[in-house]
């Protein structure tokens, strides 16, 4: 067993999840992870924590639900860790445990290194920054996203409470992925305009070095230009249906350990970088329920929350 990574999910399990030896944990994995898998099992059997593992087929998309079997598993135990190669995050299963007061963390393709990297952070200190901002962003109206790459996108935010993905999940129902660190809304549907630039990455592709440009119109990804990325990600979105474009969130990342690697569970993650999510939104409030979201990152960005200037080429300004 890896000690380093043994002990970043150690970190995960005490300091993010909060769990104790009265709890019973449940590890969700599949192939593709199924070493950090076992480390979050082996972690909490050393933790002295009742501590079950299950590994799944992966799914075809990020959103698509667990089998009916594992899904009322998670809602008879007390916390859920799953790496898995695409994200349990927005699906019913995962909702309806955390209805049931499970604690829930998802690690959606994470690597080795990001969990060796991010995973010993100081949570509490990213608690913090992701708080406030997401005090912020709730108060807001409208937002308007611009980058050094082309990005130029207005949406409304009225009356959506945003959220904060801090890594801590001490209290019943508490969902977070790790790493986190991110204060994201669900945009109000049909309002969003213009285009978003992804010049970081987007889940689907990874980095993405000949960004992927999209057009929004009346709160729809109607266009995807940039070559075999761009290509790829259409694909994707039109397999799911007309939904599978809505422009679902709207995400800042607050975390100092994380970067841009081409792993979009750590690239949101980074600070000074602002994300654009499409497809589904039911998770933070929104009205879209799909089997799809999918994230992208972009560089530098310059966010203004109604006339207020909060982050300037990538550096906030809170």
């Amino acid at each position: 067993m890896d000690d380093r990574m043994l002990k970043a999910a150690k970190s995960a399990l005490t300091q993010c999840m909060g769990i104790s030896k009265k709890e019973v944990l449940l590890v969700i994995t599949d192939e593709p992870l199924r070493k950090i898998g076992y480390a979050f099992w082996e972690a909490g059997r050393r933790l002295g924590v009742e501590s079950l593992i299950t590994e799944i087929i992966p799914r075809e998309t990020n959103g698509a639900e667990p089998p009916d079997a594992v899904a009322e598993l998670m809602a008879a135990v007390d916390v859920v860790i799953a790496p898995t190669s695409k994200s349990l995050s927005h699906t019913e299963a995962r909702r309806n445990a955390c209805a049931k007061g499970v604690r829930i963390a998802t690690l959606p393709d994470i690597t080795e290194d990001c969990v060796r990297r991010t995973l010993i952070g100081d949570y509490w200190a990213i608690k913090k920054l992701t708080d406030r901002l997401t005090a912020i962003v709730t108060k807001a109206s409208t937002a308007h996203v611009t980058t050094p790459a082309g990005t130029d996108l207005r949406m409304s935010l009225k009356g959506r409470a945003a959220h904060p993905d801090t890594g801590i999940a001490h209290k019943k129902g508490d969902f977070t992925n790790l790493p986190a660190g991110e204060a994201y809304i669900a945009p109000i549907e049909g309002t969003a305009e213009g285009v978003f630039v992804v010049d970081g990455s987007m889940s689907g592709w990874g980095l993405t070095r000949s960004p992927i440009i999209i057009h929004v119109k009346k709160g729809f990804a109607v266009k995807f230009e940039g070559g075999k990325g761009a290509q790829t990600i259409s694909s994707i979105v039109r397999k799911v249906g007309r939904l599978g474009a809505n422009i679902a969130e709207l995400g800042i990342g607050t975390n100092t350990k994380a970067r841009v690697t081409g792993h979009t569970l750590e690239d949101e993650k980074a600070i000074g970088t602002v994300h654009v999510a499409v497809g589904d939104n039911r998770s933070m409030g929104g009205k879209v329920r799909v089997p799809l979201h999918l994230d992208g990152v972009m560089l530098k960005p310059t966010l203004t929350l109604d006339n207020r200037v909060i982050m300037r080429d990538g550096k906030l300004l809170v």
